[in-house]
């Protein structure tokens, strides 16, 4: 498995990632609104998209695609350059999703790990993560990765299954 940055050679894998996430009707965090697009070219197209999304509210942030030997896509992850109120309080600097079918195969933690070499290759000093309080395999690879856990909030917009939502820091 490898980091890279999504072009338009990785269309058809992207969007049949899209199609396995909605058939699973899984949530895509870390996807920078790819249940939002109708298109890959639209998806690509991060910053005036996201832009006009969240308004005042949005942070630059660098996707990434996660590809095995075969170039499929198994995960997407996003890293948010500045954390607004709003992400320091609910969503943090990284959020990532894996692909259904390519889960409890440790992915996750292997490319949250490729991430967190690439901030630190970058002089990046520290991250949050945030996560429900009842997803065990987020957690488990947060904590994998180096994750301290500040506090747990009452989630009170929604956003997790349990109502709390766990924030870690990651000390690069």
């Amino acid at each position: 498995m490898k980091l890279i940055r999504p072009d338009m050679s990785h269309k058809d894998s992207v969007m049949s990632y899209k199609k396995e996430m909605l058939d699973n009707h899984d949530s895509f965090d870390g996807c920078a609104g790819l249940e939002d697009c109708d298109t890959y070219e639209m998806w690509l197209d991060f910053d005036n998209r996201l832009k006009a999304k969240y308004g005042d509210g949005y942070v630059k942030s660098d996707t990434y695609i996660a590809i095995d030997e075969n170039d499929e896509v198994i995960g997407i992850i996003d890293y948010r350059k500045e954390l607004s109120p709003f992400l320091l309080k609910y969503g943090g600097n990284i959020g990532y999703s894996i692909r259904p079918s390519k889960r409890r195969c440790g992915y996750a933690k292997e490319m949250l790990k490729e991430l967190l070499s690439i901030l630190k290759h970058n002089n990046i000093p520290k991250v949050l993560l945030t996560c429900d309080k009842e997803n065990e395999a987020s957690r488990k690879t947060i904590i994998a990765n180096g994750g301290i856990l500040e506090n747990e909030i009452i989630d009170d917009i929604g956003l997790s299954v349990s109502g709390i939502i766990q924030r870690y820091w990651i000390t690069l």
